[in-house]
């Protein structure tokens, strides 16, 4: 059962939130916090916090500062923001920092259940208008070539330096390249899910990638996985 963290200073917002996961059956509400500081303090504990959902703006910092912190856990949890804040800035600031779903406030077609099993899953829920920004650092097209997207999550590789996989990450990996979700590459292996997430963590930080086309792209480039042997 995945454990939920909820850092937002608003009151009611916040219990919304929390009311809105205590209703599920398969998720529990770890903490709920309305500051910077109370989220460092726990983010700096041996608490255990699968997911972070995240506001930007806080009374006495910014959420970016949360998410930077929380990656640097030996388990990272996944990180989604749910802010008011839409435009470019916010959004590019938090992606590096190390979020992986973002969601506005305002948003009604998402259900924060639904959008947490994404996380879980492997996927990147995010507002359209978001991924608006996001495809725009691209700038491919006509008006010149394309911009780099944030620089990867993960350590700097030395040049020439093929990162290694265990058995197992690689064939996580092959089933991922393959389109099966962590939940059901547990099923396949007998595992939960959460122990699929934790391979799935360990094989993006040692390739330097935030999702998995990233992770399956990179991984194929190295001859770490071959796309083509019928796995």
């Amino acid at each position: 059962m995945p454990l939920i963290m909820i850092v937002e200073d608003n009151e009611q917002t916040r219990q919304g939130l929390a009311d809105g996961l205590n209703g599920q059956p398969d998720m529990h509400l770890a903490a709920a916090v309305g500051n910077v500081a109370d989220a460092l303090q726990i983010l700096q504990s041996d608490t255990r916090i699968d997911v972070l959902l995240v506001d930007l703006g806080l009374p006495d910092g910014s959420g970016v500062d949360v998410i930077r912190q929380a990656v640097t856990r030996r388990e990272p949890p996944e990180i989604m923001v749910i802010t008011v804040f839409g435009d470019e800035q916010h959004v590019v600031s938090a992606i590096e920092a190390g979020a992986t779903g973002y969601l506005l406030k305002d948003d009604d077609a998402g259900n924060i259940a639904d959008a947490i099993n994404q996380l879980l899953d492997g996927g990147s829920p995010i507002t359209p208008v978001v991924a608006r920004h996001i495809l725009k650092r691209f700038k491919i097209g006509h008006a010149g070539p394309a911009e780099a997207l944030p620089a990867p999550a993960g350590e700097p590789r030395p040049d020439g330096e093929v990162p290694q996989l265990t058995p197992r990450e690689t064939e996580v990996l092959h089933l991922v390249a393959r389109g099966y979700t962590n939940s059901e590459i547990g099923d396949l292996f007998s595992v939960s899910f959460h122990t699929i997430n934790s391979h799935v963590k360990h094989i993006y930080r040692k390739l330097s990638v935030r999702s998995r086309s990233e992770a399956v792209f990179e991984a194929s480039q190295l001859g770490l996985i071959d796309l083509n042997d019928g796995r």
